[in-house]
């Protein structure tokens, strides 16, 4: 695409765009979830004014980059789009005066009994009756008076309310769910006991399912819910209770929950917990397997697509290491196959007729990579098998981080080689730890390939229509 030139006010313009004007004109679905909006086509996602947030992993950011990331087009694209484009569209432009002073924190006020809730829960949700009238009567689930929601409440260390999530009730259509604004996320439903375990959950309506599931001793043990799959009230409760030493994660079982899992551990690693565990539920979640044992049917579980097809790419790898060995200078190979890759990429997308030639690239680098990591550690004298190498490799992937657009992921492998090739052509004796950091650059390029490589497999959009297919350009090696 021909540079194009934005003026700063247009810019700030394509980024005011209110971004649940923009989705519903593309026919996109919307349900309200408290002050903002859940997209329901990615409904780890919310968006609200010109803002938007992906909750699953923890990030977000303005109209600009919401088309960028959703829409798989350039900076000059989106802002061309939300700024009208050809078609000469006008978008809603969020307001730019001050927010609204936010509001002090208070319940929604209690209703007179909680005959909906325990209804809906028992009824609908197959809760455990003495579970439920447990939570009752600490205060912790209450209905509330003017639309009869579930209300989860979730107390600082001193026992005072700080959050409270609410959940409709009505059976009919999607039902509500968000937060009283104000609430403090630090502070969500949970309950704490004497044994060092914790089990984390994303919803109370799973962490009451997995308690149900679970009767025996539950009051023994703690469980903290996440509020989706934030961080802060897990730390929270591991900070505020020293006992906890043993964190268990109940998430849900499909593609989001899995990140989050990662995600998590890894966050908890960095704050010195690292005795931790997983627990699936079979189905989606702990209240699909609930259901499930009612004799209802139940949402199934989803593996993560990536998981998934990790050990077949690294089953192949390691024939293709084996296949390679012959090559006398594996460096300039593995360079070689990245010139070869450059300009069957460099749009962003991958003709069809050129997709096997972009697997061969990345294949072969990626195995180049794990070659010469072998013989760097041979010349350590601390050898390595390819198997070894490999289940590394496998062990050091982690979904949640596996990111970016075609654009992002060529331009991470350019980054690694040049590293590599810096490091390489520095004169002089490299020393253990040049060593070491040279090893750990082939085996991040090889993990850049092997990321790009499942890219390539699993996402459709990666792929040109035809009319924009550019001239095949056939690796030759």
């Amino acid at each position: 695409m021909a540079y194009i030139h934005f003026t700063d006010e247009e810019k700030q313009r394509a980024n005011s765009v209110d971004l649940v004007d923009f989705l519903e004109r593309q026919g996109e679905k919307l349900t309200r979830s408290g002050p903002e909006w859940r997209w329901k086509r990615h409904d780890s996602v919310t968006v609200r004014g010109n803002e938007w947030f992906r909750h699953s992993r923890k990030e977000g950011g303005h109209a600009i980059d919401f088309v960028q990331e959703f829409y798989n087009v350039s900076f000059p694209e989106a802002v061309q789009w939300l700024l009208g484009g050809e078609a000469g569209v006008e978008w809603n432009q969020t307001s730019k005066s001050a927010p609204a002073p936010k509001k002090d924190f208070a319940l929604p006020e209690v209703n007179s009994d909680m005959r909906r809730v325990f209804a809906y829960l028992i009824k609908q949700r197959f809760i455990d009756r003495d579970v439920l009238s447990h939570f009752a009567h600490e205060k912790l689930i209450y209905e509330d008076k003017e639309y009869h929601n579930a209300v989860f409440v979730g107390l600082d260390e001193k026992g005072i309310a700080r959050h409270a999530h609410k959940r409709g009730t009505y059976t009919q259509g999607e039902p509500y769910k968000g937060n009283v604004e104000s609430s403090d996320p630090r502070y969500s439903f949970h309950w704490i006991g004497k044994s060092s375990k914790l089990y984390v959950f994303e919803a109370p309506v799973d962490m009451l399912s997995f308690i149900t599931l679970h009767l025996k001793d539950w009051k023994e043990h703690s469980y903290v819910t996440l509020d989706g799959v934030s961080e802060h009230a897990l730390l929270q409760q591991l900070r505020q209770n020293p006992h906890l030493n043993e964190v268990v994660f109940c998430l849900d079982h499909d593609e989001a929950g899995i990140e989050a899992v990662g995600r998590l551990k890894g966050i908890l690693a960095e704050n010195g917990y690292t005795n931790t565990a997983i627990m699936q539920s079979t189905y989606k979640d702990w209240n699909e397997d609930l259901k499930a044992k009612h004799g209802v049917e139940p949402i199934p579980s989803e593996e993560h697509p990536k998981l998934m097809l990790l050990p077949q790419v690294c089953a192949e790898l390691s024939e293709l290491c084996e296949a390679i060995r012959a090559h006398r200078d594996t460096r300039a190979f593995v360079t070689d196959c990245f010139d070869a890759l450059e300009p069957l990429v460099n749009s962003g997308k991958v003709a069809p007729e050129n997709v096997e030639s972009v697997r061969e690239c990345l294949e072969c680098m990626a195995a180049g990579s794990l070659l010469l990591t072998r013989e760097l550690c041979r010349q350590m004298e601390h050898p390595v098998t390819t198997e070894q190498l490999m289940r590394k490799l496998q062990a050091s992937y982690r979904p949640h981080e596996d990111r970016g657009w075609l654009r992002t992921r060529t331009e991470d492998i350019r980054r690694a080689l040049e590293e590599i090739n810096r490091m390489v052509n520095t004169p002089g004796i490299r020393g253990v730890e040049d060593q070491r950091r040279l090893g750990s650059s082939y085996l991040r390029l090889a993990l850049d390939c092997v990321r790009a490589r499942m890219f390539i497999e699993l996402e459709p959009q990666v792929m040109l229509p035809k009319q924009e297919q550019p001239e095949n350009i056939l690796m030759t090696m």
